[in-house]
């Protein structure tokens, strides 16, 4: 067990996009470990998927970061309010990455909670929808386009198989399995918006 290091990243994105359930994604804040461990992804990959920032590698000021080599944070705006975090995949020069979608809360829970919620208590509903969606993620972890091009090798933002590797332990993990499905928010994208490229940990309650 160990910090992901960028040739985790360096291979097929949509391999990666589920390998990825299950790791945790740790914020350094300030000394105030944020964490929390990955649920549900999206891969998008540039070079095949009109869903792709980087579509037939168009470039731009923001999809920059894409071309950029695996292992950096992608971070951009959504409508002008809304951040999104991905995670930079294959070689430099081909434009790919890995939405972050869900988290499970690891550790830190009471300062994302002051960032997600300000002094509103928690009730089932915050709760439920605690960090289940890409926005909700980035405004717990305080993560912008202030942080856009991170190294993910560093020690503000980083990956690890487990909280041990931060001298934490991990929390208690119920019984669950893979699902995908279609990506969300992405019908203008002709036929990749039919793409099953969303993959999540469903709890079994079976």
């Amino acid at each position: 067990m160990a910090r992901l290091r960028h040739d985790f990243f360096d291979g097929d994105t949509l391999a990666i996009a589920r390998m990825l359930l299950g790791k945790y994604l740790v914020r350094n804040r300030d000394g105030t470990l944020l964490a929390g461990r990955i649920t549900e992804t999206e891969p998008y990959v540039g070079r095949c998927d009109k869903a792709c920032h980087a579509y037939n590698y168009r470039r731009t000021p923001r999809t920059e970061t894409l071309f950029m080599g695996p292992g950096h944070a992608y971070i951009y705006l959504i409508y002008g309010m809304y951040h999104c975090l991905n995670f930079v995949t294959e070689p430099e020069g081909e434009p790919a990455a890995v939405l972050l979608r869900g988290l499970e809360p690891a550790a830190g829970t009471e300062v994302m909670q002051r960032l997600r919620y300000g002094d509103a208590p928690m009730n089932a509903y915050r709760k439920k929808n605690f960090l289940n969606g890409p926005g909700k993620v980035c405004k717990a972890l305080d993560l912008t386009i202030a942080q856009n091009q991170l190294d993910l090798e560093g020690d503000t933002l980083f990956l690890c198989d487990s909280m041990a590797d931060v001298g934490l332990k991990d929390p208690p993990i119920e019984p669950e399995y893979l699902c995908s499905g279609p990506r969300i928010g992405v019908d203008y994208a002709e036929e990749a918006r039919d793409f099953p490229w969303r993959f999540w940990l469903e709890k079994d309650s079976r």
